[in-house]
């Protein structure tokens, strides 16, 4: 059992990299912040638009790491110590992904890759506790899925493990690809596509064909899993390449539902799995999971937990009987809808009012007010019995929602008025996108999970 582990001319072959000094030993793993170095890491700088990492080499070093992998920026002025390595490269991003495609190309398991709007995380938790039953499986951490926490991910990886999940995020076109020539996953699965990014993008037909790169950049022997329902992709699939589909009309759909005790149907074989999560959003998470490890020879398990990453659904309990759902992780009106149908089931189930704290919907473009106020009229048809809004677009929602709504500025106002706003027994859901910083929220209703 290894991880990547390469002497610093095996990097600098495989990089292009100039190898300027070569240390002592080879470096045993590989960091891009110099504050978490670990020892004998091979510190990778990457350029900032206010500073370049690769100026923190000798911090690094000081920390532990073996040396730096930098750009002719960074290392200018750089004083090592004689121990200390050091590479320099035009692009220290470039050169990182380009040692983790060398190592993948050495992993014999499967690799599957997950895009998508929304939900790819939890897919991505939810294959992670299916494919675990089968094997040692390799999950990319929390949000590590950009063209550095990716390739990082990639180079964690033991040689023998039985199976490898990661997770692919984008901003523009072009960045799967890139993703995906990396990892060369043996399955990809988009999860949906929905208005995310459009301030980049300028249109959904955009978006999907930024996610459908995923399809794009798999092997002809690869399969791609995608929903049923989404006419969006239809003109990204190749005929030469397995296709599975999830979802109702799906080859991997929900037949039945008590409970949550769950009989799904792949292709024509019937399952009956007992599950620790009640979403309806995360049921269909679950079929394109459920999807993604049949085509590696996985079938789901009789009973499944899934370890859920932060911030998405948890349910945290506060006192006086109120139930926070924690999804404050990120937003657009896609999640949100779902987000909206989880609480209005939670709170029925509970009896108590349903109460939405919502934040504003970032980088959604030209039509971002329209949006906002949409997303009014999902809360009314929600259900929702109290709306607090967090942020000037958000307002707009407020508007519509009418007097039993409040419309705040900032998530530090808000976390001061919360508490008075509830009442014994309320469910409360906390979603919005990151920028807004409305975790904050939870912390000051002192919410614990449940």
């Amino acid at each position: 059992m290894s991880r990547a582990n390469f002497t610093p001319e095996e990097v600098a072959d495989i990089t292009g990299a100039q190898l300027v000094n070569a240390g002592e030993g080879n470096p045993s793993g590989f960091s891009s912040d110099s504050r978490a170095v670990e020892s004998g890491d091979l510190f990778i700088g990457i350029p900032g638009e206010r500073i370049d990492g690769g100026t923190k080499t000798a911090e690094a070093i000081a920390a532990g790491a073996w040396g730096g992998l930098v750009s002719p920026a960074g290392a200018d002025g750089l004083v090592l110590p004689q121990s200390g390595g050091l590479l320099v490269h035009p692009d220290p991003v470039e050169a990182l992904g380009l040692l983790a495609a060398a190592w993948r190309a050495q992993l014999s398991c499967p690799v599957i890759a997950i895009t998508g709007s929304t939900g790819k995380t939890s897919t991505k938790d939810i294959l992670g506790a299916i494919l675990e039953t089968s094997g040692t499986t390799f999950t990319s951490a929390g949000n590590r899925n950009t063209e550095v926490g990716l390739p990082l991910e990639l180079l964690r990886i033991d040689s023998d493990v039985s199976f490898v999940v990661l997770e692919m995020a984008m901003r523009a076109g072009g960045e799967i690809a890139h993703l995906t020539q990396i990892a060369s996953p043996t399955v990809g699965v988009v999860v949906n596509v929905g208005p995310v990014h459009l301030e980049t993008l300028g249109s959904i037909e955009a978006v999907a064909s930024a996610k459908a790169e995923l399809i794009a950049g798999l092997s002809s022997e690869g399969v791609c899993v995608t929903p049923a329902f989404d006419g969006l992709l239809t003109p990204h699939l190749r005929p030469e390449l397995k296709s599975v589909t999830f979802g109702p009309e799906g080859d991997c759909r929900l037949i039945d539902a008590e409970g949550r005790t769950l009989t799904i149907d792949v292709h024509a074989d019937q399952y009956l799995v007992e599950v620790d999560f009640d979403q309806p959003h995360n049921r269909l998470n679950l079929l394109a999971a459920v999807a993604a490890a049949d085509a590696v020879g996985v079938k789901p398990p009789k009973q499944l937990q899934v370890p859920f990453s932060g911030l998405r659904g948890q349910r945290k309990a506060v006192d006086g009987g109120i139930v926070v759902i924690d999804d404050c992780y990120n937003a657009n009106p896609m999640s949100m809808r779902a987000a909206l149908a989880d609480l209005s089931e939670e709170s029925l189930r509970r009896g108590g009012r349903a109460v939405a704290v919502l934040g504003d919907m970032l980088e959604l473009g030209p039509d971002e007010v329209s949006l906002h106020t949409e997303l009014g009229n999902q809360v009314l048809a929600a259900g929702v019995d109290v709306l607090v809004t967090v942020g000037p677009l958000s307002a707009a929602a407020s508007k519509v929602f009418g007097s039993n709504a409040v419309a705040l500025d900032s998530a530090q106002e808000a976390s001061e008025r919360i508490a008075a706003l509830l009442q014994p027994g309320d469910t409360v859901l906390i979603k919005g996108s990151r920028g807004i910083g409305l975790e904050v929220l939870a912390q000051s209703l002192g919410a614990v999970d449940s």
